[in-house]
Formats: structure tokens, C-alpha cells, sequence
């Protein structure tokens, strides 16, 4: 009898731990447990500028919600689900991350995820254009990492930038994904939120992951400056989306550029398109993926593009201002190093820039540690005369010589960034002691300088992001070196996959019919 009883007491024991199991893995619909985690950074591998762990702004637990402000606590979204905020790391555009850095940041975001589970959802926000030592898919490798910490059961949902990339393993192992599809990424928040939203509704329906999903490599492979949503044909080509949308039939579908400066065999442009219905999400996905194709050709700068030797001259000749010249070659907030002097020497040397009564130029910016402290130690109104730049990338031109008046000393009192600005005959030189990007009107106002007012500003950066778009009088984009070379002929390419339009112009079509990809119900390593 004792044995009986002992044996029943076991089987009971067991039974009950089995439907407690069975209970937890259950879904609950009013308030989903959702976590939030990711990495976002593009790294270009034509640059010498490596990317260390201390370049990301790390945010964590609660103070994750800080960077969506859809999650402020007036707002609904907040209320609808347990939110669980492990880490989100953040990183300013650079050179290929050590293999250190992202090892500690990945295992970091894992031992929060042990942290947190059991999960119902995870929201996986990337940029998609992360470059690691050693790694050719990084996103690939970290979500593969995460799936074997949390489960396939957990319904995955991610945002990225349209000039991320999209391998077979990173489709397979997010269940919900998306991409920004405006460039300028001027609905980048409100892209998150539907990323979010998208979980929730599938999670809160009991739908959970979606039946199909298709997936299409497209041979193309563009500079970002080429493919801005503000012209044709990438207006036409985004602009066509909404309509395939289809409530759950096709949830979402998206079109990924990629990125052209990582010499890696996933990078090339991608469709996604994901649904219950196979047939509609299949005709989605070769729909997009043949209006990609068929316009290829039509892909061209989005400003006038040319030489900066023209550039220049076409801002001298010029009675608007400011008259902007993006100085691409080395733009920081794509991947360059930010501290190619090339430019800024040209403008030195230019005559009319040193002559009374001569163009008035702001140039921003050119970094440079030593020359920023003696700035510093000299003060406001002395005269400098000092080197700065080229201590990373240094292939096109030595530092550059600095001589003039010190206008401006800014400290900035959330990092240990610090500008400084230097009158060089008629050109106000911003120089930095960190690389920096300079998007904003009130970044130029704070040190003193009025880019409405000066004939020609020059700026390290692309297409214009819209507070510079809207300021400028007239614009030129120049062609200048640097570890994002916009001229991608320039670069040395050697692992993408080939044929490659347009490095490869006469190339056959491609086969640009639907790969249905499996689901994440099994890991894809």
C-alpha cells in the first residue's frame, strides 16, 4: 500500500509539473510577455576605422523605453503587453566591429534574455548592415544565438533599415520582419512601432506566426544616394507596397537596398514578403522583385553628382545660399571614417576662401583629439595653428594644417565630445574630438555659426537629411574619397556574389521567382 501511495504521489507530481509546463509555454493574449533587444550599427569594410564595444551607446531595462517614444506612458501601446527591456546597443555608422566587442555586447543581450523568460514575443531591433571580424552574417549569427536561449516557440518580430542585409538564416529565424521604407528614414519610429504592433496583434489573435513567407535575392547593389524614396524610380517602387498589403493574407512586405560597402556575399537586395495565404505572398514578393529589377537603370543620384573640383566651383559661381556640397566620400553616418582631410585641404588652398571679401564657407566637421585641447587650454579669441584629421584614414591626404582664430568652444555635457570652431580666412572650420555628424540647424546655431547665412556649407554626409534639404538654397553632391567612395566601380570588391548589377551591366536576368522560406519552428544555423 505505502508503495502504491508513493507511486501515485510521483505520478501526480509529474502530471501536475507537465500541465504546469504546458501552461507556461501558453500565450497570454491580454498581456503578452514581449521582450526588446538588438544591435544596430553599418560597418563598412572599405574603411581602415575598426569599431570597439565603448562606441556603442548601450541603454538598459527600463531605460530602453527612452529610445522609443511611442512607449511614453500616456501612450497605449505601453499598456498592452508585459514589455521586458533587456539591452539595445547603438552605435554611430564606422569600421568592422572587433570580434571582442560584439562577442561581449551578444552575450550581455543572452544572459538578460535568461533573465526574462519564459517570452511570448521578442522585438529584435538591428540596423542589418553590422560588419564583424570574421563573420559574414553577424544579425544572422546573433539571432540564431538568441533563438537558442528563448525557444522557437517565441514569435520574433524585427525593423530594419532598408540598407540592412537579409540572409537566409536571419529570414528563417524572425518570423515577423520589416525594413524602414523611406530614405531618408524620416518614418524609421513609426516603422518600429508597426514592427511592435505586428507581434502584438499576432500574438493578442492567437495567430501567432505567420503561415508563409517568401523571399527574393535581387542582383542589385546601390549606394544609398542612389536610392532615395524622395525621386523616381525608388518613389514608385516603395509606393507600391501598401496596395500588396492584405490584412493577414500578406501582413507585411518590404524591399531591402542593402548595403554596398561590406565586401560580403549578402549583400545585394532582398524581398520579404510574409502571410497566411501562400499564393498571395508569393505573387507579393515576385511582384516587388520584378519592379526592382525592371527599373534598375532609372536608379541615379538624388541631387546632381559630380567631381569636387565642379563642386566647388558650381558653390563659387552661385548668388544662393547656402549652397550645400555633401562631401560623400567619407561620410561618417554611413561608415566612413570622418577624418579624411582630402576635402578640407582643397578648401584651404581655394583663393577665393582667403581673400577679403571672398565666399563665406562653414565646414563640418574634421576630428582631431591634440588639436581640440590646445584649443581648449588656449581659449575663445586666440589664435591656433595646429594639425588635425587623418589619424585613422589617412590614404588620401596627411593631417591637415589648421591656422587661424578660435570663434567657438563647445562642451557637450552628455559625452565627452568637444568643438571647437577656427576662423581660417573666410572658412569656419568645426573641428571635433570625436568624429560627428552635423544634421541639424541647432548644431551650427549652438557654436555660433548661421548656415542660412553662409554662401557655401559643406558637410560630411549623403543625401541631405531634411532639416538640411529644407535650409538649402541650391545643393551639389561631390564625389570624394573616402571608405564609402560613392563610386562603387572605385571599390575592390572581391567576395560579393557575382553577377552584381551594375558592376556587372550585361548581366542575364535573374531568377526572381519566390523562395518560400521554413519556419522558424526549427533553427537555421
Amino acid at each position: 500500500m505505502r508503495k502504491l501511495l508513493i507511486s501515485l504521489a510521483l505520478l501526480l507530481a509529474a502530471t501536475t509539473a507537465f500541465y504546469s509546463c504546458v501552461d507556461s509555454k501558453k500565450v497570454n493574449k491580454e498581456h503578452p510577455r514581449i521582450a526588446i533587444a538588438g544591435l544596430a550599427i553599418e560597418s563598412s569594410t572599405f574603411s581602415p576605422a575598426v569599431t570597439h564595444a565603448e562606441a556603442f551607446r548601450t541603454r538598459r531595462g527600463e531605460d530602453v523605453f527612452s529610445y522609443y517614444p511611442f512607449f511614453s506612458q500616456d501612450s497605449s501601446l505601453i499598456h498592452q503587453a508585459q514589455w521586458l527591456p533587456t539591452m539595445r546597443g547603438h552605435a554611430m555608422p564606422g569600421g568592422i566591429v572587433t570580434r571582442e566587442a560584439y562577442e561581449t555586447l551578444v552575450q550581455e543581450t543572452l544572459d538578460r534574455l535568461k533573465e526574462v523568460l519564459p517570452l511570448d514575443g521578442l522585438y529584435f531591433d538591428i540596423h542589418g548592415a553590422m560588419s564583424v571580424q570574421g563573420l559574414d552574417d553577424p544579425e544572422g549569427d546573433f539571432i540564431v544565438r538568441i533563438r537558442e536561449v528563448i525557444g522557437t516557440d517565441v514569435v520574433v518580430s524585427s525593423c530594419m533599415d532598408l540598407h540592412g542585409s537579409v540572409s537566409p538564416r536571419l529570414a528563417q529565424n524572425i518570423d515577423l520582419l520589416t525594413c524602414y521604407p523611406l530614405a531618408p528614414h524620416e518614418d524609421s519610429i513609426e516603422s518600429k512601432k508597426r514592427a511592435l504592433t505586428n507581434v502584438l496583434a499576432r500574438l493578442k489573435s492567437g495567430k501567432g506566426k505567420p503561415a508563409y513567407k517568401a523571399w527574393i535575392p535581387v542582383p542589385i547593389l546601390l549606394a544609398g544616394e542612389q536610392t532615395s524614396t524622395r525621386i523616381e524610380p525608388a518613389k514608385s517602387l516603395y509606393g507600391a507596397i501598401p496596395a500588396l498589403i492584405d490584412k493577414d493574407n500578406v501582413i507585411d512586405a518590404s524591399i531591402w537596398m542593402s548595403y554596398p560597402w561590406a565586401d560580403e556575399p549578402r549583400n545585394h537586395g532582398v524581398i520579404v514578403t510574409y502571410g497566411d495565404d501562400k499564393e498571395a505572398v508569393g505573387k507579393a514578393a515576385e511582384k516587388l522583385a520584378k519592379h526592382y529589377w525592371s527599373v534598375r537603370e532609372e536608379f541615379d543620384f538624388v541631387a546632381p553628382t559630380t567631381h569636387w573640383n565642379e563642386a566647388l566651383q558650381l558653390a563659387i559661381a552661385s548668388d544662393k545660399k547656402p549652397f550645400i556640397i555633401s562631401d560623400m566620400g567619407d561620410n561618417p553616418t554611413a561608415g566612413g571614417a570622418g577624418d579624411v582631410t582630402w576635402t578640407i585641404t582643397e578648401v584651404l588652398k581655394t583663393p577665393e576662401f582667403n581673400r577679403a571679401g571672398g565666399k563665406s564657407v562653414i565646414y563640418a566637421s574634421i576630428p582631431g583629439k591634440d588639436f581640440v585641447a590646445k584649443a581648449v587650454e588656449l581659449g575663445v579669441g586666440a589664435q591656433i595653428d595646429g594639425t588635425a584629421g587623418a589619424e585613422v584614414d589617412d590614404r588620401y591626404a596627411p593631417p591637415v594644417r589648421i591656422k587661424g582664430e578660435i570663434t567657438a568652444i563647445e562642451h557637450n555635457q552628455d559625452s565627452d565630445q568637444i568643438e571647437v570652431v577656427v576662423k581660417v580666412g573666410n572658412v569656419s572650420v568645426i573641428v571635433t574630438k570625436n568624429r560627428m555628424a552635423y544634421h541639424y540647424e541647432n548644431a551650427f546655431t549652438r557654436l555660433g555659426l548661421n548656415p542660412r547665412e553662409a554662401d557655401i556649407l559643406i558637410v560630411k554626409i549623403g543625401y541631405l537629411v531634411p532639416e538640411l534639404y529644407d535650409m538649402r538654397a541650391d545643393w551639389v553632391m561631390a564625389l570624394t574619397p573616402g571608405g564609402v567612395d560613392q563610386d562603387l566601380f572605385n571599390l575592390d570588391y572581391k567576395r560579393i556574389n557575382r553577377p552584381m548589377f551594375p558592376l556587372d551591366k550585361d548581366m542575364d536576368d535573374p531568377d526572381l521567382s519566390a523562395r518560400f522560406i521554413p519556419s522558424s519552428d526549427e533553427i537555421m544555423r
